[in-house]
């Protein structure tokens, strides 16, 4: 079985933005912000399409399952995440959480 090599560009864009956020939903509608202090770029889906907004350093938007990507240069500066009422964690177990991974290549 041959092993996949990722072409150069991927290669150069994740040297350019080399760390990984993921929103994951737990089956409630909930509303998450995302700042960074370099760029930012949403992965795997059209940011229209899942009604996220991406401008320079931040990404706004919703999720109540599946999981949002982003990667991003610099670091991490404000994570905000609600469930539908407006309340954060932990006062609720819906909102969703959040991953943050320094340095990933894939």
């Amino acid at each position: 079985m041959a092993r996949d090599t990722p072409a150069a560009d991927d290669v150069q864009h994740h040297s350019t933005l080399p760390h990984l956020v993921t929103i994951v939903g737990r089956g409630v509608p909930s509303n998450f912000e995302i700042t960074v202090d370099g760029d930012l770029e949403m992965v795997d889906d059209e940011p229209t399409e899942s009604a996220t907004v991406v401008s320079g350093s931040g990404a706004e938007g919703a999720v109540d399952t599946g999981v949002r990507r982003f990667r991003f240069s610099g670091e991490m500066a404000n994570v905000r995440v609600v469930d539908w009422n407006g309340n954060t964690a932990p006062e609720s177990t819906s909102v969703p959480t959040v991953h943050v991974d320094y340095g990933v290549t894939n």
